[in-house]
Parts: C-alpha cells; structure tokens; sequence
C-alpha cells in the first residue's frame, strides 16, 4: 500500500495558492498515473451554504478529478474524465455543509464507486472507468482550482485539514472491481491473440492446399532479373541457362582468324572475342582503299586510339586523337593555362559577364558554366528570366479564409477581415457582446446557439412550455429548464420507472398508505388521485394542524425550513405548503443570500470563465452542459439535471447535453452491457460485448461487439498514418 504523505491545511483567505509545484505534483501524479484503484480520503469543516473545491487535479480545461462540496444545493460532487476523453459528473445529494467536522472517503475501483461519510456508506455506484492518464503539465489544487478558495464572506469558519491518497497493489481475499475490469482486459486480449492466431492458420492451411494442388516451377535470379527453369541468355562474355534453380554460366566460344601480316589477335574494348590489329602501330602498305593512310612516307591504320596509348591532359581537359598523334583540349567553359592545353581552368561567365542572366535573376557561377537564379518572391519564366510572384493569384499563401491576402515585392500580407482577430495566418471571429451559454461566435457579431437558446448573444432560453412546442400529461408539468425542458410528475404524482417523455409513466402516490402525509393524528387521511384529503372525523372538533417533519405546526403556522432558509413553508388545515422567499430588492433588510439578485455592490460581480464579460449576483448561465449561477462573488456550477434514459443502447448527440435513446447500436456510445450476449467476428471467432479488434484483412477498420451486434468504422487518422 503506498499511502501519499498527509497534508495538513487550516486557511481561508481570499487569495491563496494552495498549489502544489511541479515537482510535487509530479511525485503525487506518478502515484496515480494510470492507476484505475485508488482511494482519497479527506477531513474538512464546511460552514453552511459555502461551497467549495476539496480537491482538483486538472490540465487546462480538462478536470481528470475534481471533488467538491457545494452548501447551495447540499450535494457533492465528483467530476473525472473517461476513457472516452468524455467528462463526466456524479452528483450526491448530502449536507456536508453544516458547520461540523466530517470524514470522507471516496474509493474507486475501475468502475465501481463507493462513497463513505464518517465511516458511513453513503452512495455506492457503478460509473465510467476515470482515465487517469495524467499528460505533462497538469496541475493539482487542495481546497480550489485556482487563486479562490471557499467563500470569503464565510470566512474564517471553513476547513480543510488532512488530505491521503492510497494506492492499492496488494491482493484481496475477494476480487475487486479493478481486478474483475484487469481479467476481462486480459481475456479480450487472449481473444484477439487467439483469433489472429486462428486466421493466420487458416491462411497457412490454404496456401498449403493450393501448393499440394501445382506443379513448383523453380526459377533463377541474376542481377535482379528473374528467369524461368531452362531459359538461357547472355551475361557480358558468358552464355547462361536456368538448370534446376541453379545459374550456370560457360564463357563465349570465339572463331578462329586469319590476321594479315604484321598483325595480331588483340583485345578491343566492347568486344568479347579477339580481332586483328596492327603491330607496332604501322603496318605494310597494301594498295587497299580505306585500310592505312601514308603520311611523310610512314604509313599508319585508320582509326587508331592514341590517347589509350597515355596522355598528360589533367582535369578539365579531355584527349582527343588525331590522324598520327594526341592532343589534349579545354572542356566548354574552361581556358587553358599552358599552350598544350593539358591543364585548364574555369571561366567565371557571371565576373566576367559572359553570362545571359536578365532582370530579377542573380548569376551564380558553377564548374564550366553558370546558372541564373531567381530572387525571392519570384518565379521562373525560363533559363534566363524570372518574374515577380503573385502568392495571392495562385493561392500559394498561408492566409487564413477569412483573411485578404496583399502581394508584396517578395511576399505577402495577410490581414484579418472586418469582424475578425488574429494575425492573418488565423483569424477567429469577433462577437462584440460575446456569445452566451455556451454559443460559439461562428461570423462577425454572429452566434451559433446551441439547441434551447436564441438572441444575438444567445443569452434568451427559449421557454419551450410557455411557447407551445411540449404537451405534457395531465399528471405532469412542463418544467423549462435553462435549454431545454422536461416533463416532470405534479405534486401528488411519481414516476413508475418508464420514465416516459411525455409524462405518462407518472402515477398517484398513495401519501396515506405510505405516511407521506401532514394530518394531524385528530383528522383521518383519505387518498385522492394526486393528493389527500385530511378529514374530520363526524362529531369531533379538529385543530386543522399539521405534522411537518415529525413535528407539529399549528393551523396557520408560517416557519422557514431549517435546511433551507430560503424557503418558507405554511400549515393551512392540515395541508403543508412550501415555496422560495419572495425576494422584495426594495426592502433593505432582504436576504442577499436567498436573494442574490438584489445585490447591488461590484464586489458580488462574477466573471464568465471565458473572462470575456462578468455577470451580476444573482444572474444564471450555461456553460458546458452545466448550470452556473453567480451568488455573491463566487461561481456555483451544477450538472443540467436530464431526464433518465430507461434503454439498451444511448447517444450523446454533438452540441447537446443530454443523452438520448437509439435502436441502432452502432450509433451509440454508451451500452447496457449484457455479457451473455456475444458476437461472431469475420472469422467467426467469439467476441465478448464490449471487446474490440482490427478487422481482419485492414489495418484501420475497427469493429466493436455491443450486445450481440458487430460495429466497424474507419480510423481516418490510421488512413493518415499509412
């Protein structure tokens, strides 16, 4: 067991960096690094309504693990990336925010979450594995993720005293979670080891069958040519055959000649047999037209190669024979330096101007003659001229597309267009007033909203119930929620477990027969299709209280929940009405806890993480599929509640938030494993659900099982590879 070395903090201060270093952190990450069983144990006080960061490992926007506690809404919650690199949020709702010391412990185990509370079970969870594949550069943050810690306005009251982590290697009597998740792995790699192995003996097998079934011609190679059994041919002076996979060679056999006098048999370069040439370079002088020629009485054979005979021509100077003798001569573009010419030097065309460079070329001088060289920015017409270069015409710039491009002598310009910022290699579009909850700024003061928001700066929420789009059951209400909307059971009402869009899963509560009721014990309870009736028995003179939370309130009573001050609950005639505080900004004496909207002072102001425009207390966003209100200063995010998705096979659909339910499995991202249920691969191999491999035959198609059913798709960035 390797326990991380406990960490003791007692702060609360407006700016603090309770930061680890890099090398610290590197320490604390190398513990963690891929592992998918580890523990985090932490001992905190937390006053009421602080919410705060425990702890945060991160890397710029991603949060690998991030816990906190928020006293606004009561929860705890855990945020963590996946496998998939999808982020992800588990919510507890729990009252850590109560002013008292507490431990916690959160264990994860692959897949399996458990979270205790002072020693006692609180949630037990099956989520996505976290993918703790900590890049370079991550950051790790005790009690924030940044320069903010708790609430200042709370403090000196919140505290975060130790912090462990422990990382398990020992093994257990029963297998945990983690181990379960590491025997599956390895079984679906002996699977595909097997089932590599299985096609390849297939392959092996038929190869074989069609090698039983021909005759094996055996063929020769040679200087990488390839012959077949039998074939013959000619290698320089040798005759070759192909015998038998063997290469045999014989050399040339060359007639007999007669050579005339004052002759003989002599090698001639090219040739393979012998011919005859004269001796002594002379020859007797037979009165044969075209055979010797008679110069100052000598008489010599035409055609004769002097310059094989020897000669003093050095480099740059080349032999030529004559009809009686040989002479050296200068290579083009070299001069001589002796009268001979053996020995010869380069002319310089480009400092003598012997050249034929024209206008916007530069001549460069090289071993026996000279090339012309464009100049930057221009482009060639032919050996000896250029002209200037137009990058914006042919498009051979660097400008981004939504950039004008400027030739220059020698270059280009890139300059954003209006409406756009960068530096002309990228240029990004500019929205004056910015792009809220989540839009994108696509064009010049032009959002892209994602689907439930409209308004220039999509900072409207289309209230899809006031506006007609949703018909709910009778038994439900439409409920807007900031981008969306749902159906939710009235009050009287639950949800059966169908969890039907629409509301029609909803059902009566019997409050009677499960004591979910307020009658005071002096008045019988009879259930009503969604709700109860408290009834006076005939003859009796009834209070008209109320039992709230196992205690009486008396008919009229008017109190505030002691969990919740912002909400002010009432007894009328037995029945218990709760609703929020009716927030008057006009009243001084207002809450600027419940009501945060009537805070006026600068210092309550919030600003967007984006740190393009701040937000006054009270104001409510979307960012990141998560609901953000700013509440005195600080910024409170919660995951957008969605409604549950009661099916096989889901898809998070691109710029939504919520997942919803498909039949084609291959379009889902997350399955209900059934791993009963398995498939049969190409090679008919068994596949378990959840198991993938590259199909056989390609090297970046890539097939998954999900319940029985085969899904394949393309790597394009394998294509890239290739």
């Amino acid at each position: 067991t390797l326990k991380l070395k406990k960490i003791c903090l007692w702060f609360c201060v407006l700016e603090i960096n309770v930061k680890a270093s890099p090398e610290t952190a590197e320490i604390f990450f190398q513990k963690l690094r891929n592992k998918c069983e580890f523990t985090i144990l932490v001992t905190l006080k937390q006053t009421h309504l602080n919410s705060g960061v425990i702890l945060s490992i991160h890397h710029l926007d991603h949060r690998y693990l991030e816990l906190e506690s928020s006293g606004h809404r009561n929860e705890i919650r855990l945020h963590y990336r996946s496998g998939s690199h999808r982020s992800h949020t588990e919510v507890f709702p729990y009252i850590l925010a109560d002013d008292k010391w507490h431990r916690l412990s959160l264990a994860i185990s692959a897949s399996h979450l458990i979270l205790h509370v002072d020693c006692n079970k609180i949630y037990e969870r099956v989520v996505e594995k976290p993918f703790m594949d900590l890049p370079l550069g991550t950051t790790f943050w005790l009690g924030q993720r940044n320069t903010v810690c708790f609430l200042p306005s709370f403090c000196p009251t919140s505290f975060l005293k130790t912090v462990d982590l422990i990382v398990l290697f020992v093994n257990f009597a029963c297998p945990t979670c983690n181990d379960f998740h590491g025997l599956v792995q390895k079984i679906m790699e002996l699977q595909d080891i097997l089932a590599k192995t299985s096609a390849k003996l297939s392959q092996a097998e038929q190869r074989m069958n069609k090698l039983d079934q021909c005759y094996c011609e055996r063929t020769c190679t040679m200087k990488g040519t390839t012959y077949r059994e039998f074939e013959s041919w000619t290698d320089g002076c040798k005759n070759c055959t192909c015998m038998n996979g063997t290469v045999q060679c014989e050399a040339l056999v060359c007639p007999l000649a007669d050579c005339p006098l004052n002759s003989a048999l002599t090698y001639v370069d090219g040739k393979c047999c012998k011919e005859c040439q004269c001796k002594f370079h002379w020859c007797v002088c037979f009165v044969i037209p075209g055979f010797f020629l008679t110069l100052n009485h000598a008489c010599f054979c035409t055609g004769h190669d002097f310059c094989t005979e020897g000669h003093n021509c050095m480099e740059h100077s080349v032999c030529r024979n004559l009809e009686d003798r040989a002479v050296c001569s200068c290579r083009d573009g070299f001069r001589a330096l002796r009268e001979d010419n053996a020995y010869c030097e380069d002319i310089d065309e480009c400092a003598e101007g012997r050249h034929y460079c024209r206008e916007n070329t530069m001549c460069v001088n090289t071993p026996g003659s000279f090339m012309c060289v464009c100049k930057t920015g221009y482009i060639r017409i032919d050996d000896y001229s250029c002209t200037e270069h137009d990058e914006c015409v042919t498009n051979q710039h660097n400008c981004d597309e939504n950039a004008l491009c400027f030739n220059t002598v020698g270059g280009h310009n890139c300059v954003c267009k209006p409406g756009y910022t960068g530096n002309g290699t990228i240029c990004k579009a500019f929205c004056k007033d910015g792009c809220r909850n989540g839009g994108a700024c696509i064009a010049s003061n032009v959002c892209a909203c994602p689907q439930g928001f409209t308004g220039p700066s999509c900072e409207t929420d289309i209230d899809e119930c006031s506006d007609g789009f949703v018909q709910c059951d009778s038994r439900a209400n439409c409920i807007n929620l900031p981008g969306w909307y749902h159906c939710e059971c009235r009050d009287g009402y639950h949800d059966n477990g169908m969890f039907s869009p629409s509301g029609e899963s909803c059902e009566d509560i019997d409050e009677c027969g499960t004591g979910r009721h307020s009658c005071a014990n002096d008045t019988v309870c009879f259930n009503l299709d969604g709700g109860y009736d408290c009834r006076c028995p005939h003859g009796k003179n009834c209070t008209g209280d109320c039992i709230h939370e196992g205690k009486i309130k008396h008919n009229g009573q008017i109190w505030v929940l002691e969990n919740d001050r912002c909400s002010v609950c009432s007894c009328q005639n037995g029945y218990v009405m709760c609703r929020r505080m009716v927030c008057d900004c006009q009243n001084p004496t207002v809450d600027l806890f419940c009501c945060p909207e009537c805070d006026p002072r600068l210092s309550s102001q919030c600003l967007h993480q984006s740190g393009e425009f701040s937000y006054n207390s009270g104001d409510s966003w979307i960012q990141n599929c998560q609901q953000c209100r700013c509440l005195q200063g600080e910024v409170d995010c919660w995951p957008l509640p969605c409604p549950e998705v009661d099916c096989e096979f889901s898809m998070l659909p691109e710029n939504e938030c919520c997942p919803r339910c498909v039949s084609d499995p291959c379009q889902a991202d997350t399955i209900r494993n059934d791993i009963t249920k398995t498939c049969l691969d190409e090679t008919n191999v068994v596949r378990f659900t959840g198991s993938s491999w590259i199909k056989h035959g390609t090297e970046c198609t890539l097939c998954q099982c999900k319940n029985g059913h085969v899904c394949c798709s393309v790597d394009p960035q394998c294509l890239q590879e290739l």
